[in-house]
């Protein structure tokens, strides 16, 4: 079982983790009106790249929200970076 850092709380098991989404990803502008092509292109359009990605990952115990880097080839972790400036 993969292990995950939790930029709060350290390493844990993966099943603690949620994916929430690619990092960078632009939601569409919402106070004006968005086609249904441009919502499903949003919800589940995925770029699915080979290596590097950058992920949003929510650690459930904590509630915190992170960026993941990792290699989506091999799984390994390679950083992870935090939204949060302070801890709470």
């Amino acid at each position: 079982m993969q292990q995950f850092p939790c930029p709060f709380c350290g390493l844990r098991n993966e099943q603690e983790f949620h994916f929430a989404g690619e990092a960078g990803k632009i939601r569409p502008d919402t106070t004006r009106k968005v086609s249904a092509a441009d919502w499903a292109d949003y919800l589940y359009t995925q770029k699915n790249t080979m290596g590097e990605v950058r992920e949003v990952w929510m650690h459930s115990p904590c509630a915190e929200i992170f960026i993941l880097r990792r290699d989506s080839v091999s799984m390994a972790v390679l950083g992870v970076e935090q939204l949060r400036k302070n801890k709470p």
